[in-house]
């Protein structure tokens, strides 16, 4: 019988390949999972980015709606506030003004004042009225007939330069076509030191920092042509007239190569744009600070003003300066205060205080100064200035600053004082040293020993030092290093009435002491 194969072999294949088919099977199936994962993956991935985007754009939505209402909220509770001050100034105006027509006293502070402290170009001109004529006449032929020129005002600080320019602007623009097409810069020499701050602010006062604001410019003669061709509107007679007021010009005198006067009074003496070059100086000698090439530029014209007035104006000048005007709110206060005046300019002693001021000067602003202190003393209880207020102005005004400085020393620097004031009058007026000085005092202590305090010697050289400090004395040479300070000559700078004065004035001077002052040579 024939052995029969087994099946075992054939069962082991089939087994094999059913098993790699489900192998297969589930590699596939593995795969397409790990796919379906993947996407699934990128899927949620994908959405939440966008929720993120829409949290974020929701925040910032949000965020936004918040700023704004912030902003919102600031600005509201701003204009409030910007409200709240605007109501408090009308009613602190409001305020003023009812105490201003309440009190009188007050108005005519503020009236008083304003007209003593500002060149206003409402008050009078004094003697210089046919200087006043000329300048209306230059003024008008550059503001319409379009010819350029170049002036020079000159004199003496207080005046009047300043009040005569300002009276013929204010003429000049009540005319109505001037007022429309002139233009006006003012400078300062004490304010623009220099030929590029003039530059700005010419700029800055003829509004045309916008033009010249992205311009680049070789020069500084570019910049200002460019900034008059910026005012031309056509030909010359239809050009803007500008009018340059040069205060303080002595001061741009100074300034490098003399760009600016060089180009102003260039441009004047061109066919271009008419303008007027109008300069404030109280220097005599200023044409001799020009430079040749802005000195042939010049016109030459010139205007002196050296208050040529005599007395009698002066006396209607200060009647004028403290009358109240036809608009104060109280007529009959007003007619009082200028009863009150006429008075007082017809008193023998408000005359002869005038006539003193008058005599050491005749400047308007000196005056203003004496009025001004006498008008500090106008009160509700003192409603009107007397010849007393006047009076104490007066010596106000001329009081000795020097012998101010001797009211407040020691005891022991008025005695050292008036040891170089006898030593003085012994070597008629001789320099002296420290030494010298001390040898006098120490007479002076030994005699009345018991009414003066003996000082050591580095005391008294520490209150000398101190009177050279406030410039009461003075070396007469140079101080060398190897000198010694008791040697060192010096010189006093009060004479003898200035320090009796002081002394007279003195609190609590020991009467031994002024006696010493006083005594010629007694303690010899």
């Amino acid at each position: 019988m024939p052995r029969r194969r087994s099946n075992l072999g054939r069962r082991t294949r089939g087994a094999e390949a059913v098993r790699r088919v489900i192998a297969n099977q589930t590699e596939e199936e593995r795969a397409s999972a790990n796919e379906r994962n993947r996407q699934r993956m990128a899927q949620k991935r994908a959405e939440e980015a966008a929720e993120r985007r829409a949290a974020r754009l929701e925040d910032a939505r949000w965020r936004a709606r918040r700023a704004r209402r912030a902003q919102r909220s600031r600005s509201a509770a701003s204009d409030l506030l910007r409200y709240q001050h605007n109501e408090r100034d009308r009613l602190r105006v409001a305020e003023r003004r009812q105490r201003e027509t309440a009190d009188p006293h007050q108005n005519v502070q503020r009236i008083l004042r304003e007209r003593f402290c500002y060149q206003s170009s409402h008050s009078n001109l004094f003697g210089v009225q046919v200087q006043y004529k000329h300048l209306i006449e230059l003024l008008k032929r550059t503001a319409i007939h379009g010819e350029s020129n170049s002036v020079l005002i000159i004199g003496p600080r207080g005046s009047g330069k300043t009040m005569l320019i300002n009276h013929a602007l204010k003429e000049l623009m009540e005319v109505e076509d001037v007022s429309e097409n002139v233009l006006q810069v003012h400078l300062n020499g004490l304010l623009q030191i220099n030929d590029k701050i003039a530059l700005k602010e010419i700029t800055r006062q003829l509004n045309l920092e916008n033009v010249v604001g992205d311009k680049v410019f070789g020069s500084f003669a570019e910049n200002l042509s460019f900034i008059l061709e910026a005012l031309k509107k056509g030909d010359r007679t239809s050009s803007c007239p500008v009018i340059f007021i040069l205060d303080e010009f002595d001061l741009f005198a100074h300034h490098r190569n003399q760009t600016l006067l060089y180009n102003l009074f260039d441009i004047s003496q061109s066919a271009q744009t008419p303008i007027a070059v109008i300069g404030l100086t109280c220097r005599l000698d200023i044409l001799e600070l020009l430079e040749k090439r802005v000195k042939s530029r010049f016109s030459h014209r010139q205007m002196h003003l050296m208050n040529s007035f005599g007395f009698p104006q002066y006396l209607k000048i200060f009647k004028e300066q403290l009358s109240l005007p036809a608009e104060f709110p109280d007529k009959l206060f007003a007619e009082k205060w200028n009863e009150n005046v006429q008075c007082l300019s017809e008193d023998k002693s408000v005359q002869e205080v005038l006539q003193k001021h008058f005599n050491i000067s005749k400047s308007l602003r000196s005056l203003h100064m004496l009025l001004m202190l006498a008008l500090s003393r106008v009160t509700t209880s003192h409603p009107f200035i007397t010849a007393a207020d006047l009076m104490e102005a007066n010596q106000l005004c001329s009081m000795d600053s020097k012998a101010n400085i001797v009211h407040g020393l020691s005891v022991l620097e008025i005695c050292l004082i008036i040891a170089m004031k006898h030593l003085n009058d012994i070597y008629e007026e001789e320099p002296f040293n420290f030494q010298m000085v001390y040898n006098e005092f120490q007479k002076f202590v030994q005699r009345k020993a018991h009414s003066v305090y003996n000082f050591e010697k580095p005391v008294v050289m520490k209150a000398f030092e101190h009177l050279q400090q406030l410039e009461l004395i003075r070396p007469v040479e140079r101080t060398s290093v190897n000198a010694q300070r008791e040697y060192q000559l010096m010189k006093l700078l009060l004479d003898n009435t200035q320090i009796m004065n002081a002394l007279q004035k003195y609190p609590n001077c020991p009467t031994d002491v002024r006696q010493w002052a006083t005594s010629s040579l007694s303690w010899l």
